[in-house]
């Protein structure tokens, strides 16, 4: 999987000064120990009154960090202010790929994203609290947390995406060190079928989620990509499924987010059913 290279802080304060709107780097402490980093990006309206707003949250890849994002697509203030909502991009370590780790204490990046990183948003932030105003997306590693945690977590999120995303994990046994949470392949096999998102698609009925999924036709998770989406149809799940050209690169990510944002706006703008 590819690393990231981050812009210089200097560089990433320059774009943030230019949006003149407000983009925050808040701390985290979370109960697995670790001090973590979140950037949160408001759309210029927040200043302005009282008005509540929608949340994406974005999950990096696996090398990246907290900071990968505005990197990648440093327009994401202005995304946040056309759409008048707000985006959140947690720490996710290099390779923790948002399991609650079965064999590390200190790995529980599931419990992070869908409970400690909510509620310190809607605690600090004017969020709309609700899963009707959640959306969670994310690239590579990224793409397979999100999913991850929103098809576990569908009272917390609403609508879920992946970029480029490794959605069934277990064709890739000795990469990018997810032995180091599961345990080796060969004898751990039961555990990483449990741990990988293709095989939480059953679990799914039409509606719990809206989705949508993209993956780069050169891309090598293509194929595991193609197999969710088969077995997204074969349940009847309805979803947006797009393959374009590119691979698993930045140019890719920065021309995806733009597509997953809109389809999460025109999300958040449905009307909800009344609360029985």
């Amino acid at each position: 999987m590819k690393r990231l290279l981050l812009l210089p802080i200097t560089l990433l304060l320059c774009i943030v000064s230019l949006c003149a709107q407000q983009v925050d780097t808040v701390t985290i402490h979370s109960k697995m120990g670790h001090d973590l980093k979140n950037m949160v990006i408001l759309p210029k309206s927040y200043a302005e009154g009282n008005t509540r707003y929608p949340v994406v949250y974005l999950l990096h890849g696996c090398g990246g960090n907290y900071a990968s994002w505005i990197t990648i697509k440093p327009e994401l203030p202005q995304l946040a202010s056309q759409y008048n909502l707000i985006i959140v991009c947690p720490d996710g370590l290099i390779n923790s790929w948002y399991w609650n780790s079965p064999l590390n204490k200190d790995m529980q990046f599931e419990d992070y994203i869908s409970d400690e990183v909510i509620r310190y948003t809607d605690s600090h932030y004017r969020t709309i609290a609700d899963r009707s105003a959640r959306a969670i997306s994310g690239l590579s590693m990224g793409g397979h947390g999100a999913m991850w945690n929103a098809i576990r977590h569908r009272n917390v999120f609403g609508a879920a995406g992946s970029i480029s995303g490794g959605l069934d994990i277990r064709p890739f046994p000795t990469n990018w060190k997810m032995q180091n949470q599961l345990g080796e392949f060969a004898s751990n096999k039961k555990r990483w079928d449990e741990h990988t998102v293709i095989n939480l698609i059953p679990s799914l009925k039409d509606g719990d989620l809206a989705i949508i999924i993209d993956c780069g036709v050169d891309d090598f998770f293509l194929e595991v990509n193609r197999r969710a989406h088969q077995s997204l149809l074969d349940h009847n799940i309805k979803h947006d499924y797009i393959e374009r050209p590119g691979a698993h690169n930045n140019a890719y990510w920065n021309n995806s987010i733009d597509y997953q944002l809109l389809f999460f706006h025109k999300f958040f703008a449905q009307p909800k059913e009344p609360k029985k």
